[in-house]
């Protein structure tokens, strides 16, 4: 994994001791992690960790005894693998213990200041690691094929709540008048799902297992949202056929910077407050990361180039689950008919580079943050779908099964799954000629058209049509009322317009129709308003400026505040509005998100004029000719955050 500077085929950590004391008015984190460590190679004399923006202080061995180390520098053109700490071992060095503080510069911790919070009162601190930012967290070895258990003792101010990726064990005040939180997580986990969030938070009992963690003002309102969440585990559960492994699953429903739809943390899930639609229609999220406790967080890919078996998977057993609640097996194939949509605008999309239109990826050294796409999500998918089609259902379902009991706990790669797969089926009619090779390692779109039910869109497919042709025509407007259409539906036919006026997007009086009928731009459901602010973007309508500036400056979820960005700037006469709304605004974003939305804007200007840049070129200068933000940071940018999941479920 060249991901990774560390070494674990010769010495691996096995447990964390991890003690912490969070500090709000340095934006730092001070603490001694101490590691149970295993030679894989007797002979091996040195421990070497992952380490990014990280003070080190003090390295000892179990007795307190100094022990010699190296922390090299970074490699100005492989800032995203931060520094190689290197810690010279003796024949009796069992523990290795370790003093360091972050820095404000630690990538994987974002600080909010009060203002930034829902209750303006009180800041608030969260971790985001996914793919190689935990190494700016803590000295590890950050690579998804290494597990560790852990100890964590947090030490936050007596106002605040710390909550954890484990389960809590002990809640105390300290002799400093402080709290002071101890946490244990018994089932191994890779390092980019240690996860860390505090705040002034409160917390509402779903069921004996399940919770919901949030700031005051959106408690109750998230409990509500989220309430399916134990029949959400309970149906994971029946379908896995191995009992869930991680104790309690409480979700956070995190603050409108977070730039993902969830993150799927053992034991915590953080959720975006975009999901908050106000009829449940969006907990589809939840679902996913549910999921993930089994495919990905207990069966984990073993290095970022086999992502896809994290993602693909998730995304079948998030359709299975999401099938059975409502009771309609349809309904799996009414949610791929969006997610093959989604795979195909990205495929198309000149940005990415083909490399990374594949299943199988090969990043080497390269920040795996910006090979990620819906790719892994649904070409993913639909391998997985293409097989059980080809074996039966009962069959594959019998398959993942076993699947998940023979790679619990153990990473894998690829070859694993294929090999394991095929030897499961070895003699299948149906899968002779299988072109598993364009499968895996061709990039664009799978080698075969689904074919899924289109019962359930059919209605919203053919509205979409009416409107077309209203739109290229001159038809009548459709009078249908589709107060009674779920959200799903009108998403479905949000999607379907896209792609019937791709090519020639619709005129401003059909958006202003769509509207006056609709009531699209003022829809409480983010997915709904997204989709329908691309369409008023396309068609020129200047009426959805204020909207859509509204909508990306308060919420920092990158699926939608990428492609809103990306098409305000798009435009010359709206260019200006973007740039001045992002700098305004990027405090507030997360550094993930930042660098991307950043990355983005600088990659279309630099396409339309690479070679005649004016001094109040983008990149480099503001409107008095000094240099911006960007190209003081762009840099920093580009290590710091990373382009996970541009449209995947909890982007």
């Amino acid at each position: 994994d060249r991901s990774s500077l560390s070494n674990p085929h010769e010495v691996v950590v096995c447990h964390l001791q991890w003690e912490v004391q969070v500090d709000f008015e340095e934006s730092v984190l001070r603490a001694t992690a101490r590691y149970t460590i295993r030679r894989n190679d007797p002979s091996a004399k040195v421990l070497s960790l992952d380490t990014a923006k990280l003070e080190i202080i003090a390295v000892s061995d179990q007795n307190g005894k100094e022990l010699d180390h190296t922390h090299y520098g970074e490699n100005a053109e492989k800032l995203h693998l931060g520094r190689r700490l290197d810690i010279n071992l003796t024949d009796t060095v069992s523990h290795v213990v370790i003093e360091y503080e972050t820095t404000p510069e630690s990538s994987a911790l974002q600080w909010l200041s009060p203002s930034q919070t829902l209750g303006k009162v009180h800041p608030y601190l969260f971790t985001q690691c996914q793919a190689i930012h935990a190494r700016s967290l803590l000295p590890c070895q950050d690579r998804p094929g290494v597990k560790v258990t852990y100890k964590a003792t947090v030490t936050v101010p007596k106002w605040a709540v710390c909550v954890m990726s484990a389960v809590q064990m002990i809640q105390s005040m300290s002799p400093r008048n402080e709290k002071t939180y101890v946490w244990i997580q018994d089932v191994p986990v890779s390092s980019y799902l240690i996860a860390m969030a505090v705040g002034q938070l409160e917390r509402r009992e779903i069921s004996s297992r399940c919770a919901v963690w949030s700031e005051p003002a959106i408690v109750d309102v998230a409990a509500e949202e989220y309430s399916q969440t134990e029949m959400f585990l309970k149906t994971a559960e029946e379908i896995a056929g191995v009992p869930y492994a991680w104790g309690r699953y409480d979700l956070l429903c995190m603050p409108p910077s977070f730039p993902f739809g969830g993150m799927e943390n053992v034991c915590l899930t953080f959720i975006t407050p975009t999901t908050l639609a106000g009829d449940k229609s969006l907990a589809d999220v939840v679902a996913h990361e549910i999921a993930h406790s089994w495919t990905g967080n207990l069966v984990t890919n073993a290095t970022w180039d086999h992502f896809w078996l994290n993602e693909g998977w998730t995304t079948w057993l998030q359709r299975k689950i999401m099938a059975r609640i409502h009771d309609d097996d349809r309904f799996l194939d009414f949610d791929a008919i969006g997610g093959y949509k989604d795979l195909r605008d990205t495929v198309e999309d000149d940005r990415m580079p083909p490399e990374f239109k594949k299943l199988v990826l090969d990043i080497g050294d390269k920040d795996p943050d910006d090979s990620y796409s819906i790719v892994a999500y649904e070409k993913g998918f639909n391998l997985l779908i293409a097989l059980e089609r080809r074996v039966g259902t009962e069959e594959f379902e019998s398959f993942f099964q076993s699947y998940v009991k023979k790679f619990a706990n153990q990473p894998l790669t690829t070859d694993d799954f294929r090999d394991f797969f095929t030897s499961s089926f070895p003699s299948h009619p149906d899968m002779r000629g299988f072109e598993w090779d364009r499968w895996l390692h061709e990039a664009g779109m799978p080698p075969e058209e689904p074919n899924f039910d289109r019962t359930l869109s059919y209605q919203s497919e053919a509205l979409a049509e009416s409107w077309a042709a209203v739109d290229q025509k001159g038809s009548p407007v459709p009078e249908e009322n589709i107060r009674t259409w779920t959200s799903n539906q009108k998403i479905c036919f949000l999607d379907t317009l896209q792609v019937l006026t791709g090519d020639k997007p619709l005129k401003v009086s059909t958006v202003n129709d769509l509207h006056k009928q609709y009531g699209f731009g003022e829809s409480q459901n983010a997915e709904i308003l997204f989709r329908y602010c691309q369409l008023a973007l396309a068609a020129g309508d200047e009426s959805m400026l204020l909207v859509v500036l509204k909508f990306i400056t308060s919420q920092g979820r990158m699926k939608f505040t990428r492609p809103l960005y990306r098409s305000l700037f798009a435009s010359k006469k709206w260019r200006k509005l973007a740039r001045a709304a992002f700098f305004k605004n990027k405090d507030f974003y997360h550094p993930i998100c930042a660098k991307m939305v950043a990355q983005d804007l600088l990659q279309i200007e630099g396409a339309e004029d690479s070679a005649s840049a004016s001094p109040n070129h983008f990149a480099f200068f503001d409107e008095e000719g000094k240099p911006t933000w960007v190209a003081a940071s762009a840099t920093i940018l580009l290590a710091v955050g990373f382009g996970i999941m541009l449209g995947r479920r909890r982007s």
